[in-house]
């Protein structure tokens, strides 16, 4: 009976001794990050058959556990992809949007004060002082366009800078994964699966939690333990032991486009999620249309108020200049979407003569030989059977080179004012007010009708199919981008409540609770305590049939 009592008693100190020890460690790991809670399983220990019954010989502590359930872990992994999705691509959206929408740093102030002057030099042609003001506004106005197109560089290069940073961070998070995968499947092994290696596995989640705020991943467990993770529609990052490393690679038409590389395969368009996708759809979908739209203001203001100064005449009797340049760049942004991947497309921009019918950006489809259809991206326009020279109306000129060939059905968005707003100045022809052309007649010092149609371009409808004015251009531009900032905000806002409630019922499920533990503390104390006293009972036992015996 003693020895009985003596195997039960010990078991249950063992027992509740690993029981102290693990909940010593949840309390210590309450702030790590990723901890699971952890428990003992206990198990009773195989009966006795004593004759008339079977009797009970202890308990087994057979395994330590951690909370953990998957289904919450993938809903709080899809959760941080979507949230961390919508909040990069707020934080960049606003920066577009005060920078637009505020009245020091946007273009409505600096156009207005421009047309004021032209206003000025109308209402007194003759005035050097005024004139000189225009001069300066004129130059002003078109510094601030080149500042704006600046800031927007500044912010694609921030934009590429995250995705260096998320890349790299996503490689360093596929690696240790892989790591920890050898060690988990290891470990495994040496219990031929009967325990689980609780903190390798915790590592292991909180790096795909992390790896999942960058891109949107899918986790597939396998058979011995390891866990594969594929990114966009499929391609691997992690399998088993092996890890593969993703790269950003220039766009061969745009090296300052950053495509997203993944094994040699863009995987750019497969993305659906995360915080590298948040800058690249934030680049897309507002950064560059929104320096299209600038130069493709730029470029109307340019040529239309080039046009009248041509027709009027200066102080000199002469006939007007080039107020505006707006330069000639090269090698514009293009995406190419051609059948032949050795063909290298690049587009060169020509100065159009006429503002009207000119687009932000246009989608050129090839329909035979060297004929193109045109679609204007800003309106909807279709224009067919264009050939290279036609081209040259809506801004831009076509450049084909390498070793590939041009098919029927290949396509290319081209951007043709892409760097016109940073490349506006004064034309070096003005070189002094007296060549400002106010008149329309020659000889006529205080003619001012060619005063008057400049200063009648300010609201003119000569933009976007004659259907808008400057104003109203840069006013859509703002409001645009002012829109998607606001969608994006309310998107956010949701996002993080979703991804709140899902990092909520992660931390009921496997966070430590500092209460409850303190009350397993206080039962498995008793529970030991009760156990050592019923060990001092059998030892009592023990002495008494010692001292019968002698």
């Amino acid at each position: 009976m003693a020895i009985g009592i003596l195997s039960s008693a010990l078991s249950g100190l063992a027992a509740f001794q690993r029981s102290l020890d693990v909940t010593s460690n949840n309390i210590a790991n309450v702030n790590t990050e990723g901890y699971s809670r952890q428990r003992v399983e206990l198990q009773t220990s195989p009966e006795q058959f004593i004759g008339h019954g079977y009797l009970g010989s202890g308990v087994n502590a057979t395994n330590v556990k951690r909370s953990y359930d998957e289904f919450i872990n993938t809903q709080m992994r899809s959760s941080a992809t979507a949230f961390h999705d919508v909040d990069s691509f707020y934080q960049l959206s606003s920066r577009i949007d005060n920078l637009l929408a505020d009245q020091a740093t946007g273009l409505s102030s600096a156009m207005k004060s421009f047309f004021n002057s032209v206003n000025d030099v109308a209402n007194d042609p003759t005035s050097l002082p005024a004139r000189q003001v225009m001069l300066a506004e004129g130059d002003a106005v078109a510094k601030h366009f080149n500042t704006m197109t600046a800031r927007f560089d500044d912010i694609r290069q921030q934009v590429n800078s995250n995705l260096q940073t998320s890349v790299q961070e996503v490689n360093s998070f596929a690696k240790s994964i892989a790591d920890l995968n050898k060690q988990i499947t290891d470990s495994i092994g040496k219990t031929s699966g009967q325990q689980l290696p609780n903190a390798l596995m915790d590592q292991r989640d909180l790096l795909l939690a992390k790896m999942a705020e960058k891109l949107d991943i899918a986790v597939v467990p396998q058979a011995d333990g390891s866990f594969s993770v594929f990114a966009g529609q499929g391609q691997p990052l992690v399998l088993g032991n092996t890890a593969f490393g993703m790269s950003l690679q220039g766009s061969p038409s745009d090296p300052s486009r950053m495509l997203l590389m993944l094994s040699g395969q863009d995987i750019t368009p497969t993305l659906s999620g995360g915080e590298i996708y948040g800058n690249l759809r934030f680049r897309d979908q507002v950064l560059d249309p929104a320096q299209n739209q600038m130069g493709l203001l730029a470029t109307g203001l340019a040529i239309e108020f080039n046009k009248i100064h041509q027709g009027g005449y200066d102080l000199n009797g002469s006939t007007g200049a080039d107020f505006f340049n707006l330069g000639s760049a090269t090698k514009l942004p293009v995406i190419s979407k051609a059948q032949d991947g050795n063909l290298v497309v690049t587009v060169d921009f020509v100065l159009p003569v006429d503002a009207a019918n000119l687009g932000a950006s246009y989608r050129i489809d090839v329909t035979g030989g060297s004929l193109y259809t045109l679609t204007n991206l800003s309106d909807n326009s279709v224009h067919t059977d264009l050939s290279d020279a036609d081209l040259a109306a809506f801004g831009f000129a076509l450049n084909f080179s390498g070793t590939g060939s041009v098919n029927v059905g290949d396509s290319f968005q081209v951007s043709p004012f892409f760097k016109a707003a940073g490349s506006l100045k004064l034309d070096p022809a003005i070189g002094n007010p007296r060549q400002i052309a106010v008149a329309g007649v020659p000889d006529l010092p205080g003619d001012n009708a060619n005063a008057l149609a400049l200063a009648r371009l300010e609201s003119l409808n000569m933009m976007l199919g004659g259907k808008n004015s400057l104003t109203q251009v840069y006013g859509q531009l703002v409001a645009d981008v002012g829109s998607k900032t606001r969608t994006a905000g309310v998107s956010r806002s949701a996002q993080e409540v979703l991804f709140n409630q899902a990092t909520a019922a992660r931390e009921n499920l496997a966070g430590v609770n500092l209460d409850e533990e303190a009350a397993n503390l206080i039962k498995f104390q008793n529970s030991y305590q009760a156990a050592a006293r019923a060990v001092s009972v059998a030892s009592t036992l023990f002495d008494t049939l010692i001292g019968i015996v002698r």
